[in-house]
This record gives C-alpha cells, structure tokens and sequence, in this order.
C-alpha cells in the first residue's frame, strides 16, 4: 500500500503561508521574567557599536526556558538567543569562541524544542523574524514587511531578509498544489498534473520576479562588510578566526568544539521542496552525473550539501519533506507519459522557472560577494580591520565560503544545473544544460562554462571572459 499523502498541518505547514506561521512572530517575549534579554535586543546595534555587547551578556544571570509556553514563545526566544550569540561571536576586532553559560544554558533548551542547532539559522532570522506593517494586507508583499530584528539597524540589512520572507509566502500556495497533483498523478489524472504544474511554474515565475528585487535596497557593499560577517557561523571559519569552531559553555565541565554552518538560503524548506516535488537530486559538490554512484547505493542517500541542510530546518518542516520525499511520484509520471506534449511543456516549465532562479541567485551572489571581495582585496589600506567573513576572503573566488562553509560558486553552480538534469524535451534539454549543443541544433545558452570554471561570454560585443562573475549586456 503507498504511504499517504501528507497534510501540512500536521507539520505546521500551511496551504496559505507555507513555512511561515500562520499567525505573525512574537514581536517581545510577554514575561517580564525575559526583560534584560529584550533590552539587549532593543539595543543590539548599540552595544555593537560600542561593542559593550560582550561585557553586558557576560553580566547576565542565566535565565530559565521554564517561562516559555507558546510555540510563538520558543520561537521568539530562539530569535533574541541567536541574534546576541553571533553578535557576541563577531561584534569585535577578532571573533570569541567560547560562548559563557548565559547564552548556551537557554539556547541549547530552546534549540531541544524547535529541533535547531545553537546557530543562527534561516528560519531565525527570516521566517520568525518578520511582521506585517498593516496585519490586513499580504505577507508576500514587500512593501507590507517589516523585520523584527537585524545587527545593523539598516534598511539593507532588513531588505535583504524580506525578499526571502516573501518569497516564502508567495511560494505556500504551491505546497496544496504540489500535494494535489501527487493525488491526481497515483489516480493517472493527466489533466490535473498538467494543470498544477502550469501554476507551479507561475508561481516559480513570481519568485524569480520577487528576488530580482534584492537590487533595490540592499547595497552590496553595506551587505558584504557589514551584514554578511555577522550571518557566519563556525564550520570551514578558520579563515575567518574560528579554526576548530566554537566552545558552547554549559558550566558543566571543560565544553568541546562545536562546528555549525550559519545561516544560509539552501536552509530553505520551501526551495528544497521544490526540489523534492519535480525530483531534481543534488550530488555532493564536485561529483559529475556521469560518475554516478555504487551500484548498491541509493541515491537519496548521498550527502550533498542541501541534504545537510535539512538538519537546520526546524524538526517539523524537515519532516514534512521527508514525508514529501517518500511520495513524490510526478518525474516519474511525466516520463512515463512522454506522448503527452502539454504534460511534458507544463513539467519542463517548472525546471526552467527554478533554474532561472538558481541562475538569478548566482548573479546575485556574483555581485554581492565576489564582486565585493575582489574590490577588498584591491584596497590599499588593511591595516587595523577586524577578523571576520569578509576580511578573511581568498585570493581564489572559487575557495570563498558561504556563510552556510560550504564553497560558494562551485556549490551554487552544481546545484543549477541539476536542476535542468530531469528535463524531457530536447528543447527543455538543451536550454537547460550548460554542455555542448548537439551537432544539429544552436545552443540556447550564451554561457559556456569551460572545465577550469571561467565563463565564456558570446554576445553583442563578441565573445569575453569572466573569470569570476556573471551577468553584463553582453550575457543577457
């Protein structure tokens, strides 16, 4: 008998907001009893200026979780704890490794509860960390969000997190739609997939169109030296200062060394379902799809670095998935009915639409980060800068780390042109494919990526390289 199809509910998902609560985050913890966390919180950007931060989090009493009763409640408190654990850990001249029992004894409670690591994860500073300027109006609109807390105080620091809570909200309608056409494809119903896909893939198209956003009021300087540093967590930050990552002080004995990615997109439960839904597989960053696996392994099991972060998602929302995962059946229907042209253009629609939003995020990345790191490293003056993310960047784009520790490029370009992997038609295939066009037919892409990973640029200008960064009027 096949599993069944899972209701969202019992995940605490919604068919209308998705990963994202139903009702709006906690803006201030209710119980008095959490006052002197909140007025560090009120003052973050204050403390961090000043960098007393350190000095007034070492002066707190270790305050119990035994006053949380709400789900909004443990939340809330995993946004303050997280919030002044990596101001703590990167508000000064060098990072701190060894967090004092007044941020670890509370946050590793809270973290037991929600199912997160003791780091500051996507859902902390994106989903629970959002309302609504006027609770009437919808949450996927950018112009109706504000952030409930951000290191910096700045509009870019805020933008930066909106785009993705928006996004999240305008992608909750597509979960109900993706759960109905694995109904509809078990009963063979043509029709319906065909009709959930071609509203998946507009969907798709509004995500790509609300990230395109990011541009308008996130400066990518402010973001790579001001608000990046702060999102790093402690794996792959040697670099960065943090060589064997961070000691988590419970006052109850010498603490071990404890690595954590920080907070990053692939932490996304809504893209990785996505994923999930169209049977799109990730491999380990470097592995080809010609290398495939061993003949007794399955493929579902291979770590790759958006399987890892499952483990940052909340316990619910990483189940969920699971449960997604153990039902997905719509590849395998479509390829099964390949006389079906509306089936195959509505499918191959979708792969299309998230992988331009794969290529968009690369764009993004390029300026914001490489872009960024190269014009630092071009400087003349490095003398007395601080020990962080962005100071620590290496000479070769393609070592940088994400604040998640994983390579940066390499990762994110592996990842996009999986996505195209599952394509059916040869239009669908060669548009969605960076290797070489077939003998017969134009490639589709202006980009080729040569083995060395430099771009290959034909356009109006004939053709140029880009070592490190993509996009230009010569590429689109």
């Amino acid at each position: 008998m096949l599993p069944p199809v899972p209701s969202p509910a019992v995940y605490g998902v919604s068919s209308d907001h998705g990963f994202l609560s139903p009702e709006p985050p906690l803006e201030v913890l209710p119980d008095p009893y959490y006052a002197k966390w909140e007025a560090i919180i009120e003052n973050l950007q204050a403390l961090l200026l000043s960098k007393r931060l350190r000095s007034m989090v070492d002066r707190l009493p270790v305050l119990s979780t035994t006053h949380l009763h709400t789900d909004a409640e443990w939340r809330r408190a995993y946004v303050v704890l997280v919030f002044m654990l990596h101001g703590y850990v990167w508000g000064g001249d060098r990072p701190v490794e060894r967090i004092p029992p007044q941020l670890t004894v509370p946050l590793f409670g809270v973290c037991e509860r929600l199912e997160v690591p003791p780091v500051a994860t996507y859902a902390g500073v994106c989903l629970w960390n959002y309302k609504p300027i006027f609770p009437n109006e919808p949450a996927d609109d950018l112009d109706n969000l504000a952030c409930l807390q951000t290191f910096t105080g700045s509009l870019d620091e805020q933008w930066f997190y909106l785009v993705s809570v928006a996004i999240e909200a305008r992608g909750g309608p597509s979960i109900p739609l993706v759960l109905q056409a694995i109904t509809a494809a078990r009963a063979g119903d043509n029709y319906t997939v065909t009709e959930c896909l071609q509203q998946l893939a507009e969907i798709l198209d509004e995500i790509n169109a609300l990230l395109q956003r990011m541009y308008e009021n996130c400066d990518p300087y402010v973001f790579y030296h001001r608000i990046r540093p702060y999102l790093a967590g402690s794996k792959n930050m040697a670099d960065a200062g943090l060589p064997k990552g961070l000691l988590y002080d419970d006052g109850r004995g010498d603490p071990e060394y404890r690595q954590y990615g920080g907070g990053s997109n692939a932490q996304s439960s809504l893209i990785q379902f996505f994923d999930i839904a169209l049977g799109v597989e990730h491999r380990p960053t470097g592995v080809t799809r010609n290398q495939g696996s061993p003949p007794d392994a399955n493929p579902k099991s291979r770590h790759s670095f958006i399987h890892e972060m499952r483990a940052y998602m909340p316990g619910p929302h990483r189940r969920f998935l699971e449960h997604v995962d153990s039902v997905a059946n719509i590849r395998a229907f479509v390829q099964a009915r390949q006389n079906d042209a509306a089936l195959r253009l509505a499918y191959d629609a979708c792969l299309a639409m998230l992988r331009a939003l794969r290529d968009k995020h690369i764009q993004i990345v390029s300026r914001y980060i490489i872009v960024q790191s190269r014009a630092r490293r071009g400087s003349q003056s490095q003398a007395s800068v601080p020990t962080n993310l962005a100071t620590a960047a290496p000479p070769d784009s393609k070592k940088l780390r994400g604040t998640g520790g994983t390579a940066l490029i390499p990762f994110l370009k592996q990842a996009r042109d999986e996505t195209g992997e599952p394509a059916i038609d040869a239009w669908a295939q060669r548009l969605l494919s960076n290797g070489p066009a077939e003998a017969h037919s134009a490639a589709l892409s202006k980009v080729g990526e040569q083995p060395d990973g430099h771009l290959e640029i034909v356009g109006l200008c004939g053709t140029w390289t880009a070592d490190d960064s993509e996009g230009g009027i010569c590429h689109w």
